[in-house]
């Protein structure tokens, strides 16, 4: 199940099929890609990466595989990994990096509490695989018991609480875990008034990644579908419930059950229908025989009198599912869940069930990663920021966050720009745009301030108890929030993270310290693919300000309309186009892009990569670039948006992301972009006839 917060990234972060977002590329490898897979250095004067391209393709006709064509035909997906591409590429390179600094700390850990004397003892007791092994069983079985202890709606509406207390939010597009509980408690900015911090309740608990799974009657999902029971089926036999499989099916029974109560990814998308502050009398009114002060005082929450509700509909199908199903089912639950979650903990025979599950099934993954990598990736869900910490003072260098600055200067500035040029728009919507482009905040490699961190001991030889101590800690530092000032100076992603973000809320665009390398940016490299790599990041990132779900909130992050009516209804036109052109595009047969869906990013790319163009441009001050690798700049500029974008699926995780990731498949990333840019047409001699030529009339532009 896709759990949104109104936080736009550049792309979902897949590392791990099955586990958790933070408030949006692929697992590191095994087995590395062949030589001939990997892509050709860069040439420092040019950016381009001549090897890749496939010069049979006409760049009229298919950019994106003119670009990356050989890339394409040549590369294999690693046996551990979903997908595999450019950012993959570098996340690999900083899982390296990061590596080196956990076993530094954990052969040096340092004084109790240091930052590398947590991380270290963290890591070390995941590379303890055997007592990982022979402890698990144990702190799993506490948790079984107190299951099992649950004797009547009360107690289950209570444990629904205490689940909220081991939460993980993760890295970004990852799927949340660690709560047993069909609802979510979370705290952040208030959308009306987001100097502050208030409760926020999601609809929540599905064990498949989307409530298409349980819906969808299409062939591979009703597949996928008897895989997760049979999944549940031995999940609950491992913990020793009898007659496992006729449980299973209930659990699964109950599942569909919340499925079609939850809201779609395209109903998610809208701000002001998910926005529904209540009071605790209302909430009961809502969901009758669901004891809202029960579940606060069990979640850590007894102040709590107010909360904004996500999604009405469900939390009132929800109760009434805890009323009407049998108790027994809800147990039954509440098990498969906390397995679910301990197994890959555990190692034997539960990670084999939860890997060939989650990631073979879902993602169609072949290997499970080399446990150094999952030590990496635990030590990040719960310590994210402190290992982030480490990594910035080793290797961030300063002048990248300078030559940073100066790029993003230049974009907002040609933003502002091509907000004045819009035909579309009336001047009073265009100065309301000025006013939140002129307020934008932004953050470049790291924080300025580095968050609390858990106040926890971390212990060798207890895995299961540190991660279950840190998910704790890290709740109470989030609960604590609770009515008090929003901290600004909070980061949405680590620095390690190779992505970039846009927060509504917060009215920023954050890029952490990882994205500033090549392919993305690089400082010895000519301008053009800078701006067409990095540049381009910042110009997506800017225009997720103004996308259908960033142009709901204004300049200091409160939602609020406030664009003039005639303007509202031309946007909407000009979305409405970007729908039809993107819905019509079909990676795999039978399943097309859902164009409401990718709105928002599909709206990033192609105002971004222009916007980008335009500040290209203007860094040139009229002067023309020198041809290079016999490409102009203005071709250099579009072939170094395309080749950030090189990527290959597997095919369940294309299925998977074409139902749940809002972001189109790279491929369309690319054709789907430059097919409505002028500026594309004249740089390739694009004509009437090409595969990639639109008529003038049938172009969007937005912004």
């Amino acid at each position: 199940m896709r759990w949104s917060l109104p936080v736009a990234c550049l792309l979902t972060l897949t590392a791990c099929a099955g586990s958790p977002p933070v408030a949006t590329e692929a697992p590191a490898s095994s087995a590395p890609a062949s030589a001939a897979a990997q892509p050709a250095a860069p040439q420092l004067d040019s950016g381009v990466i001549l090897a890749n391209f496939d010069r049979s393709v006409r760049p009229q006709d298919d950019f994106y595989r003119f670009v990356n064509g050989t890339w394409l035909e040549k590369t294999r997906i690693p046996a551990d990994k979903s997908n595999y591409g450019s950012f993959g590429m570098l996340a690999d390179e900083v899982e390296k990096n990061l590596k080196g600094i956990v076993e530094h700390a954990a052969a040096a850990p340092g004084p109790v509490g240091s930052d590398s004397q947590m991380i270290g003892d963290l890591y070390a007791s995941y590379m303890d695989e055997a007592s990982a092994e022979s402890r698990g069983p144990a702190a799993l079985r506490a948790e079984l018991a107190a299951i099992d202890s649950i004797g009547d709606r009360a107690g289950l509406i209570a444990y629904f609480g205490r689940a909220q207390q081991r939460f993980v939010a993760g890295p970004p597009g990852i799927e949340p875990f660690g709560t047993a509980a069909p609802l979510l408690a979370f705290v952040m900015p208030d959308e009306k008034d987001p100097e502050v911090n208030s409760l926020h309740v999601y609809q929540f608990g599905l064990g498949m990644p989307d409530r298409d799974y349980y819906l969808n009657e299409e062939g591979r999902f009703a597949e996928v579908r008897g895989k997760y029971q049979d999944y549940a089926r031995d999940l609950l036999a491992m913990s020793g419930r009898p007659d496992a499989a006729a449980a299973a099916r209930r659990v699964v029974a109950l599942e569909k059950r919340l499925a079609k109560a939850q809201w779609t990814n395209v109903e998610l998308r809208d701000p002001v229908k998910a926005y529904n502050p209540m009071d605790l009398a209302a909430a009961a009114k809502l969901a009758p025989g669901f004891d809202w002060k029960a579940w606060l005082a069990a979640a850590g929450l007894p102040g709590a009198t107010t909360m904004v509700v996500g999604q009405p509909s469900y939390i009132k199908g929800m109760a009434a599912a805890v009323r009407e199903v049998p108790l027994a089912t809800w147990k039954d639950y509440l098990r498969v869940h906390v397995t679910d979650d301990y197994a890959p903990l555990m190692g034997g025979k539960y990670a084999a069930a939860a890997f060939a599950f989650r990631e073979t099934t879902l993602s169609g993954v072949e290997e499970m990663r080399p446990r150094w990598k999952r030590g990496i990736q635990q030590v990040e869900f719960v310590m994210g920021e402190m290992l982030g910490r480490l990594y910035v003072a080793e290797y961030f260098p300063p002048e990248s966050k300078a030559q940073m600055q100066m790029l993003v200067s230049n974009l907002l500035t040609t933003f502002g720009e091509s907000i004045d040029q819009l035909a579309w728009m009336g001047p009073e919507t265009k100065q309301a745009a000025h006013d939140k482009l002129a307020k934008f905040t932004v953050k470049i490699g790291y924080p300025d301030k580095w968050q609390a961190k858990p106040d926890v001991a971390i212990q060798r030889d207890d895995l299961i108890g540190n991660v279950m101590r840190t998910r704790e800690a890290n709740r109470r530092i989030e609960f604590a929030k609770l009515g008090k000032p929003v901290d600004k100076s909070e980061w949405g992603m680590t620095p390690q993270t190779v992505n970039a973000y846009y927060s509504p809320l917060a009215n920023e665009i954050v890029f952490p310290a990882a994205i500033l390398q090549p392919p993305f940016f690089d400082a010895k490299a000519d301008d053009a693919v800078n701006y067409g790599g990095i540049g381009a990041v910042i110009g997506h990132e800017v225009s997720h300000g103004f996308d259908d779900q960033g142009r709901q909130f204004d300049g200091n992050g409160v939602l609020r309309d406030w664009w003039k009516a005639e303007d509202d209804t031309k946007f909407r036109e000009q979305t409405s186009v970007l729908d039809a052109q993107y819905s019509a595009f079909s990676p795999i047969p039978g399943m097309n892009l859902n164009g409401k869906l990718t709105m928002g990013e599909n709206i990033g790319d192609i105002s971004g990569l222009t916007v980008a163009h335009k500040a290209y441009r203007r860094s040139l001050a009229g002067t023309e670039a020198p041809v290079l690798d016999g490409f102009t700049g203005d071709q250099r500029f579009f072939i170094g948006w395309a080749q950030i974008w090189a990527r290959k699926y597997r095919e369940d995780e294309l299925r998977k992301r074409l139902l749940t990731d809002p972001h189109s498949p790279s491929e369309y990333r690319v054709n789907g972009v430059v097919r409505n840019m002028p500026s594309f047409d004249r740089s390739f001699d694009v004509k009437p006839g090409d595969k990639l030529y639109l008529p003038p009339d049938d172009m969007v532009k937005i912004w």
